[in-house]
């Protein structure tokens, strides 16, 4: 395995370019979406194999809905087949699976069918891997607004209490770190309303590599380009010598 000086705790990855893979070899969406399935078993495997405690894939936002119905309809059958059909492989790797996003939208059926998965991997101890259906971080930072309000109109807080604390402590996954790495792939350069709130100091790697074509090497590549950030957090490159020569001395 190669060697890193740094990986990410918590990986996030939007996984573009799916309709375009289908498109290139004349093929309808859904071949390129289905395609897309292997990329995720490789972004799986590649974090437990480096110790990545979390991944997090946007598979639907919550402005997909606005594709076409057939669509739409078809990504909903895949991620309930997904479901049924890779728990079991979760479970043997000890991944724990969780889904981020407002799932009143989803069906009963398929509402059902995300706790059924999430209860047959609560008790994995490895990787944590989130799905983000029907999510949106403008929609995360306004639920975790009203959630905090109503605590204000319930009388359990004052308002002059609500600061970055309280809020990220509302978010989807106040437990988990933030995201250090985020990877988009498909040539596109922007994050298209994604955990907004906690990537504010995530690293951003973009590819044009479409996402069904993104495999170990690319996995690799960007992991690499990561490994050699200097990561600032509003400090200087000097302050962050100076402590590493500090440490070295001691």
């Amino acid at each position: 395995m190669t060697e890193f000086s740094q990986l990410p705790r918590h990986l996030a990855i939007i996984m573009d370019g799916n309709g375009r893979w289908a498109r290139q070899r004349g093929l309808p969406r859904s071949a390129g979406h289905k395609a897309g399935v292997a990329s995720v078993r490789t972004a799986v495997e590649q974090c437990a194999l480096h110790g990545i405690e979390v991944l997090t894939l946007f598979a639907f936002s919550s402005e997909n809905w606005k594709r076409p119905e057939k669509e739409v309809g078809m990504l909903m059958d895949l991620f309930m087949t997904a479901l049924r059909g890779e728990v079991k492989r979760l479970v043997r790797n000890d991944v724990r699976l969780r889904i981020i996003g407002e799932r009143e939208a989803f069906s009963g059926k398929m509402q059902r069918k995300i706790a059924e998965a999430e209860t047959a991997t609560a008790g994995c101890t490895g990787l944590i891997l989130q799905i983000a259906a029907n999510y949106g971080g403008r929609w995360d930072i306004t639920q975790a607004v009203g959630q905090l309000a109503r605590r204000v109109e319930a009388g359990e807080l004052r308002a002059a209490d609500i600061d970055e604390t309280r809020i990220a402590s509302a978010l989807a996954f106040a437990d988990l770190p933030d995201p250090d790495l985020m990877i988009r792939t498909g040539g596109e350069r922007r994050i298209s309303n994604f955990i907004l709130w906690q990537t504010a100091y995530a690293e951003l790697y973009f590819t044009d590599r479409l996402w069904p074509d993104f495999d170990q090497p690319a996995f690799m590549e960007a992991l690499r380009w990561f490994d050699g950030r200097q990561r600032r957090f509003g400090r200087t490159g000097e302050q962050l010598m100076g402590e590493r020569l500090g440490s070295g001395d001691r």
